[in-house]
C-alpha cells in the first residue's frame, strides 16, 4: 500500500501543496498542476485505494478539470484559489495529459475513467512546441492505448510525440537527440519504448531501448545510481554532480519498468531495485532521502547530505518508484485494463 501520511499532510480540498519547509506544507506557495498530474498517475495505478486516497484522487482530478481551458491548462493556483498564470502547453500540459490518460486507463471507478477520457481527448488534440512536454503527453497517450488500442486521438498524439523527439544518433558515444541531458531524461526513452510497442514501430522501440541502456550505464557508479544533477550534464563534465533530484531516479525506474513490461527481460528490474536503494541511502552521499518518521522524501541529494524540505514532487517520485516494484510492473503492460 502507498504510505499516505505525507501525501495527506500536503493535501487539502483544493489539491497538493507544491512546497514544504521540512515536512510542513508552505501554503503561501500554493499548488501546481504538475503535482496534481503526477498524483493522478500514482493513484490511478494503485489497485486498492484507501478512502482518504480515493478522495484525494477525486480532488486531483477536479483540480485538473478546473485548470483546463479548451485543451490547454493553467499550472499555478494560489492559496487564495486564484490562477496565477494563463492557460498554456508547457510541461504541465504534458503531465496533465499523462495523468488523464493514466486515470482513463487504470482508475478503479468507471465514472472517473469516463470523465478522464473526455478531458484527455480535449488536451490530446493540442500540441506543444516543447519536445519534453510532448514526451509527457505521449506517455499519457500510451497509457490510454493500453485500454483503448484503437483510439485515434491517442495514436496521433503518440506519433507526434515521437516526431518531436527527433532522430536518435547512432552508436553509444552520445545516443541522445540533444547536446545536453536535462531533467527526467529517461522519460524520453520510455516514450519511444511505449510508442514502439503501441504503434508497432520497431525502430522507435529499438532506439528507446538503446537510449535507456546507455542512460542506465551512464548513471550507475560502483553498483548504485549516480544520476544527472539538477543543472544537467554534458560529456565534458565529470560525475557525480549535485543536487541530484528524486524525479530523475523515478523517471529511470519508470522507463526500466516499461522496458521490462514490453520486452519481458527481467534484467531491467535491477535498475528499479537500485532506484529504491537510492532513496534508502545507496547513493553518492550515502544517506537516505526517505524520512521514516514523516513518510516524506527530501527534495534533493547534496554532496553534504539531503535537502530537508519534503515537497510534493519528491514525495511523488519516491512513492511511484516503490509502487512500480510492488505492483511488479503489470500496470505498464496493460494487465489491469480489461
Amino acid at each position: 500500500m502507498i504510505d499516505e501520511r505525507h501525501l495527506l499532510r500536503l493535501s487539502d480540498d483544493a489539491g497538493l501543496f507544491e512546497h514544504a519547509c521540512g515536512p510542513i506544507p508552505r501554503r503561501e506557495h500554493g499548488y501546481c498542476l504538475d503535482d496534481a498530474a503526477r498524483g493522478l498517475v500514482l493513484l490511478s495505478r494503485e489497485p486498492d485505494l484507501t478512502p482518504d486516497l480515493a478522495r484525494l484522487q477525486e480532488t486531483l482530478f477536479a483540480f485538473t478539470a478546473h485548470a483546463h481551458e479548451e485543451g490547454y491548462f493553467h499550472n499555478r493556483l494560489g492559496y487564495d484559489r486564484d490562477w496565477q498564470d494563463t492557460p498554456g502547453a508547457g510541461d504541465w500540459w504534458g503531465r496533465a495529459v499523462w495523468g488523464l490518460g493514466s486515470t482513463a486507463a487504470h482508475a478503479g471507478r468507471s465514472w472517473l475513467r469516463a470523465e478522464a477520457r473526455l478531458l484527455f481527448d480535449s488536451g490530446a488534440r493540442r500540441r506543444s512546441p516543447s519536445p519534453r512536454s510532448m514526451v509527457f503527453a505521449g506517455l499519457g497517450a500510451a497509457e490510454l492505448l493500453l485500454r483503448w488500442p484503437s483510439d485515434e486521438t491517442a495514436k496521433d498524439l503518440l506519433a507526434a510525440a515521437v516526431a518531436a523527439v527527433g532522430p536518435i544518433p547512432l552508436g553509444r558515444g552520445w545516443p541522445w537527440p540533444h547536446p545536453r541531458l536535462t531533467y527526467a531524461n529517461a522519460a524520453v526513452a520510455e516514450l519511444l519504448i511505449a510508442a514502439g510497442e503501441s504503434l508497432s514501430v520497431p525502430a522507435a522501440l529499438a532506439d528507446g531501448l538503446r537510449m535507456l541502456d546507455w542512460l542506465v550505464d551512464l548513471q550507475t557508479l560502483d553498483g548504485h545510481l549516480s544520476v544527472v544533477p539538477v543543472g544537467g550534464w554534458a560529456p565534458r563534465e565529470t560525475p557525480p554532480g549535485f543536487d541530484q533530484q528524486p524525479i530523475e531516479v523515478a523517471a529511470l525506474a519508470s522507463a526500466c519498468a516499461r522496458a521490462q513490461a514490453v520486452t519481458g527481460t527481467g534484467l531491467w528490474a535491477s535498475t528499479v531495485d537500485r532506484a529504491m536503494g537510492w532513496f534508502l541511502g545507496a547513493n553518492d552521499a550515502g544517506v537516505a532521502l526517505l524520512d521514516r518518521d514523516t513518510g516524506g522524501c527530501g527534495d534533493g541529494l547534496r554532496g553534504d547530505g539531503v535537502n530537508r524540505n519534503q515537497g510534493a514532487e519528491s514525495l511523488l517520485a519516491s512513492l511511484s518508484t516503490f509502487q512500480l516494484d510492488r505492483l511488479s510492473i503489470g500496470v505498464l503492460a496493460g494487465t489491469d485494463a480489461a
